[in-house]
């Protein structure tokens, strides 16, 4: 069977709230992707994206979206325990997404995979106030800040957050990292808003902060260096 015709079945079990059935193909996918990070990237990540999208064009009743997700969150948290733990790299994460279900899910597995490959991850979830995630900034200086986000009204936290550490310059060795839906649906987004880097999926993030040189956002950067001027002439 097709990687399609299997998500098919699996979109259908998913907004039918069918358990049994959900963990039957998991069980069937799980052979063929070989490896748990392939499934929770290769497979659930694009169920994720079909429920959201469907979801964001009133093609799914409420219940349907709310089964889906619920059922579908059930399964990533009994996958991550079987997800293949490396030695610890050095490097930490502090993550934080918005407020909704499908917002946390998706970080979720991004942190899940993270955790898995080696960083020390701590994950606020969804709905942290802005304040809240500049203050554990500050005190972790974490080397990833992870901002997970699937709709537009997330963007003036996100920015804010943003803007705050490049004006206050606390945590210079900190790079920002965004993802999720509305970052994949607005090309330069993350540019735009300043971010260091940005991926469009768990399995792309993971390969992204584990890259020795990954490419940095040259909007952060000025954006970082005019932030660190201004202090300078403030003092």
């Amino acid at each position: 069977m097709s990687q399609e015709a299997q998500l098919e079945r699996m979109f259908e079990a998913l907004i039918n709230g069918d358990r049994p059935k959900a963990r039957m193909i998991v069980a069937e996918t799980r052979k063929k992707c070989g490896t748990t990070e392939s499934l929770i990237g290769e497979f659930f990540w694009p169920c994720h994206e079909m429920i959201e999208r469907l979801h964001r064009s009133d093609q799914l009743t409420p219940m349907a979206y709310h089964l889906a997700t619920r059922l579908l969150r059930s399964l990533v948290d009994q996958a991550a325990s079987s997800l293949t733990c490396n030695a610890r790299n050095g490097k930490t994460v502090f993550a934080a997404c918005g407020p909704s279900q499908s917002e946390e899910l998706a970080a979720q597995m991004a942190v899940d995979m993270l955790e898995a490959i080696g960083f020390d991850v701590t994950f606020a979830g969804g709905g942290a106030p802005a304040d809240e995630i500049l203050a554990q900034t500050h005190e972790r200086r974490p080397t990833f800040l992870v901002l997970f986000s699937s709709a537009a009204s997330d963007l003036p936290e996100i920015r804010r957050v943003i803007d705050s550490l490049r004006e206050i310059g606390a945590c210079p060795n900190t790079k920002v990292v965004v993802g999720g839906g509305v970052f994949n649906r607005a090309d330069g987004l993350a540019e735009e808003i300043g971010a260091d880097l940005s991926a469009a999926c768990p399995l792309e993030l993971v390969e992204l902060l584990t890259d020795p040189e990954p490419v940095i956002n040259p909007i952060a950067e000025t954006r970082t260096a005019a932030a660190a001027k201004r202090k300078r002439k403030a003092a």
